[in-house]
């Protein structure tokens, strides 16, 4: 099985964040896939042609705007678009993206006012891996995508490291 993984690389402890942090996922799921090559490493913001560290941006209607008001909305959607191309490329069935961002929010995002409150939606490249048919977690829901890939390629698939 060639199946991989895509994984949002500051979960990964790449310090790409725009604050130049990282959201480091210590779980032995993610250690076992690591170790059995299934993981594609992507941070979309990067792809997309913006600095580390960076003003913090969320999504307002259909724009994604900074907290100083930039419009980097195309860089999104260009991360994205790259994001969709890797995903092709490494034959990426399933993703597991960094909650809350305007990026790679799933399910939630943040609303625009700067004030850490939540609304329903994906983030720009959740909602393009969505729409190209790969099923998309957040780190929140690992529990949700351990059991989607199982499922998947049955039960044999060993969750433990060995």
């Amino acid at each position: 099985m060639n199946d991989k993984i895509l994984v949002s690389a500051c979960l990964m402890g790449e310090k790409v964040r725009y604050d130049g942090q990282d959201n480091l996922l210590n779980d032995p799921r993610m250690a076992l896939w690591r170790q059995q090559q299934r993981l594609v490493v992507m941070c979309p913001e990067i792809a997309g042609g913006l600095a580390t560290p960076r003003a913090p941006a969320e999504q307002l209607g259909v724009r994604v705007l900074t907290v100083d008001g930039e419009d980097v909305t195309e860089a999104f959607q260009r991360g994205a678009m790259q994001t969709i191309n890797l995903a092709r490329q490494q034959q990426v069935v399933m993703a597991i993206l960094k909650a809350r961002s305007p990026s790679c929010g799933v399910g939630q995002v943040y609303d625009g006012s700067f004030s850490r409150h939540l609304k329903v939606g994906d983030g720009v490249t959740a909602a393009a891996l969505k729409s190209a048919g790969i099923a998309v977690f957040s780190e929140l829901e690992l529990d949700a995508a351990a059991t989607w890939w199982q499922r998947r390629y049955g039960e044999s698939q060993d969750m433990t490291l060995s």
